[in-house]
């Protein structure tokens, strides 16, 4: 709770520092070395690494619309998922409730790990649920039309089953600690799991390559996106100078610091309270605007059905609703990315199908649930269909207005909501870059004490800097992930047939007994 009420006040903090240096009307010089900066930066990055996320988001023409490859090699590993688990994220949801409600759980029992499973939840949820499920609705909305929700919901139900898949290695495979600390995660089950089915030699391959992805995604899309976009929502809604973003920069990287030093208990004990209170002030906000227009309720979702099947209006008609869909699905709940398995890798069990089956909530709570209230919000607005008022809008701005289209002063709570949303994805992905981190340079202080350092560093930098070429390298080394991480889930799938086939019948049979 303490680690909860410091990272409140430093919100406030961050709010009035920022307003108070604004009205002192200096930053001038600084605010020109900065921009310079940013532009040298997104120059290097533009001519030297550009290549590599046009390689990662290679699209191919689909009618008039251009098909993201690596969307496909997500959904169509979700769709194999699905079938040769079973949909096991249907037939096995009742037995998911109960075991991260804890009716599963030996309050006796000394297991390996560190966090409940809800805590590991949580965590996992901070890095998705975040910017995603409200800039990015947004344009696919803008580009895809009401119809895009549709597919987005078809794919968030699939990539439960990739949830459940990766997750389940991650706590089968894992290592503990001398300490009693835990490391996992695809890096670990790529090597060691790989190596168990005669494939070592690719298995170390594909460890290596998806931490080193890791570590380049933490720093971009989980650290310095977040910080800026963060900065952004308080331009947005306190009118506070975009050139301040260094105040922001500072007092969120000392937050993230503060939180991040203790390990993974520590972030876990915030996100546990921090996560369900955001997305409870963001679905509340979205039931409000809902009620609100009670009456367009049915409308909306005629919109959502019938632009999903005619595409009617957007661009790319049927197919080009079905490429937004499926784009912000999998860019939203990372389902095959693996970096989820990282946090679910510390929970306290010895049943590695237990945190399987909590995992593969996420998708749903992301997707179907969070993303959905956004896609209704704007589509009750109606602002993504031309003609309208606001005619360009797309992104955070679209959901921005459509919220504020209903009721005014939800900017505020918007703008709150999305710092909420980066401080807690800069954490978990923070998490996440340390464990790859040290699955290539070895476990320790020093090491960790490095990465974390270097963390909070970026945290400033992102804040700060305006910057487009750096996060498209880094948005692609996050997808460039599940192309090592589904490489080897290919080969393991027989695994964890087996692990779930064997928990099932042991649950049935009553050797794993309920304990609430």
């Amino acid at each position: 709770m303490k680690i909860l009420n410091r990272y409140l006040l430093g919100v406030f903090l961050t709010f009035t520092s920022i307003t108070a240096y604004a009205q002192e009307g200096e930053g001038s010089a600084f605010s020109a070395l900065v921009e310079g900066i940013s532009k040298s930066v997104d120059t290097f990055f533009n001519d030297y690494l550009g290549w590599f996320a046009g390689l990662i988001f290679t699209s191919v023409p689909v009618g008039e619309a251009q098909f993201p490859l690596i969307v496909g090699w997500l959904f169509v590993a979700a769709a194999i998922f699905t079938l040769y688990f079973g949909f096991v994220q249907f037939k096995r949801i009742g037995l998911s409730l109960d075991i991260v409600s804890g009716k599963y759980s030996d309050p006796n029992s000394k297991e390996d790990g560190e966090v409940s499973h809800f805590q590991a939840l949580t965590t996992a949820l901070s890095g998705t649920v975040g910017l995603g499920n409200i800039a990015g609705v947004g344009v696919a909305m803008a580009i895809g039309g009401p119809g895009a929700t549709f597919w987005m919901i078809i794919c968030g139900l699939l990539g439960m089953a990739s949830k459940f898949f990766e997750c389940t290695l991650g706590v089968k495979y894992r290592t503990v600690l001398p300490s009693g600390a835990i490391s996992g995660g695809p890096m670990y089950y790529l090597r060691d799991a790989m190596a168990e089915r005669g494939f070592g030699g690719l298995g170390k391959v594909l460890a290596v390559g998806f931490a080193l992805m890791c570590i380049l995604g933490s720093f971009g899309g989980g650290n310095m996106f977040q910080a800026n976009q963060a900065h952004a929502m308080l331009t947005y809604a306190f009118g506070v100078p975009s050139e301040f973003g260094i105040i922001t920069g500072v007092v969120l990287a000392a937050l993230v610091f503060s939180v991040i030093v203790g390990g993974m208990p520590s972030i876990a004990s915030v996100t546990e309270k921090v996560v369900p209170w955001m997305a409870a002030l963001y679905v509340g906000m979205s039931i409000i605007v809902i009620v609100v227009n009670f009456g367009q309720i049915g409308t909306a979702f005629g919109a959502i059905f019938n632009g999903a099947f005619t595409g009617a209006g957007v661009a790319g008609g049927i197919i080009g609703a079905l490429i937004q869909g499926l784009k912000r699905a999998t860019f939203s709940n990372e389902a095959g990315i693996g970096s989820a398995a990282i946090a679910h890798s510390a929970v306290k069990t010895k049943e590695p199908v237990t945190e399987g089956l909590v995992a593969l909530l996420e998708p749903f709570i992301d997707t179907v649930v969070i993303c959905t209230m956004t896609a209704l919000v704007i589509t009750i607005a109606g602002l993504n269909l031309a003609p309208f008022p606001g005619e360009g809008l797309t992104g955070v701005q679209l959901t921005a207005a459509s919220f504020e289209s209903s009721v005014g002063f939800f900017k505020y709570f918007l703008a709150i909501a999305v710092i909420m949303f980066a401080f807690s994805t800069m954490i978990s992905w923070s998490y996440y870059g340390l464990k790859a981190w040290t699955f290539l340079f070895g476990e320790g202080k020093g090491p960790e004490m490095i990465f974390k350092l270097i963390f909070c560093v970026f945290v400033v930098v992102g804040a700060t800097i305006k910057f487009g070429a750096v996060i498209d390298f880094s948005d692609a080394a996050i997808f460039a992930m599940s192309i090592f991480n589904i490489i080897g889930l290919y080969f393991l799938m027989p695994v964890i047939k087996e692990e779930l086939a064997s928990f099932v019948a042991r649950v049935k049979s009553g050797e794993i007994k309920k304990y609430k």
